[in-house]
């Protein structure tokens, strides 16, 4: 399989060289592995307000050269993990025409100015109102902005709930996962799973199982496989469940993105 969803040290919040990462990807039998280190406009300041930012031309000239180092050993693209709010859609259209990345994942990580991650973000809303407004904050961003390929971990929210999916139920929100959903479809956009929760202490991978049926159910096809790794150890972290959640929905291949463009390989 490839890791579609990876993250070295060009990212604010890893310090892992991208060759350890690459190297780690071999060792495990990976066919490829893409980089997709974040860039997230406008995310709420915090100690330093670049952490999310990433010089691209020293991105690609480093990644490049990883990319020579290990030719004919293991494949290696160069994508971004793309923050969505809408006030940074047409910066994040911008950067996307200038660059040639590989990959283009669209997250959402912020919540009306706030990031769940850091404590204090369930104070007001509590859980369930929390979960909701992510999902409404999800439509409003596709709303505005579809230039990404693949929208990714949708459920991210759960991951930090004073007691993470406990009080998540996908069904109590339905309403906006189908038009999230659809709205994927009709634009062509891929559904990420993500194998992060499942090491975070969730029940099962971002998004829920039962969202991937739902998925299916609706007409969706791309699907592609992260671990949203931050260190060379997480890379293809639970991989095995990630195959076992998608083939039990119905998907029989996944896709990699190269000069986006998706390819699809047969799950085997």
């Amino acid at each position: 399989m490839w890791d579609v969803h990876t993250h070295c040290s060009f990212s604010g919040d890893s310090t892992e060289p991208p060759e350890n990462m690459v190297q780690s990807a071999i060792d495990k039998g990976l066919l490829g592995i893409c980089f997709t280190d974040h860039t997230d406009l406008y995310y709420p300041k915090s100690p330093n307000e670049d952490d999310f930012k990433i010089d691209y031309d020293e991105y690609f000239r480093k990644l490049r050269s990883v990319k020579e180092q290990f030719e004919g050993r293991i494949k290696i693209n160069i994508g971004v993990e793309l923050g969505q709010q809408v006030i940074a859609a047409d910066e994040n259209e911008k950067l996307l025409s200038k660059y040639p990345f590989d990959f283009c994942i669209g997250s959402v990580h912020v919540v009306d100015g706030k990031d769940p991650y850091y404590p204090g973000f369930f104070d007001v809303l509590g859980e369930k109102e929390a979960f909701r407004r992510y999902f409404e904050v999800t439509v409003e961003n596709l709303e505005r902005f579809t230039g990404f390929d693949v929208l990714g971990h949708l459920g991210y929210i759960a991951r930090y709930a004073p007691h993470k999916d406990d009080n998540y139920n996908y069904l109590e929100y339905l309403d906006l996962v189908d038009v999230i959903l659809n709205k994927l479809i009709d634009r062509g956009i891929g559904l990420e799973i993500n194998t992060s929760g499942i090491r975070g202490g969730l029940k099962d991978a971002i998004p829920v199982r039962g969202i991937f049926e739902r998925y299916k159910e609706l007409g969706g096809e791309i699907v592609t496989t992260g671990s949203d790794a931050h260190n060379a150890g997480d890379v293809a972290a639970d991989f095995d469940r990630a195959r076992e959640i998608l083939t039990d929905c119905g998907f029989k291949y996944y896709a990699v993105y190269t000069q986006r463009k998706p390819e699809f390989f047969k799950f085997t």
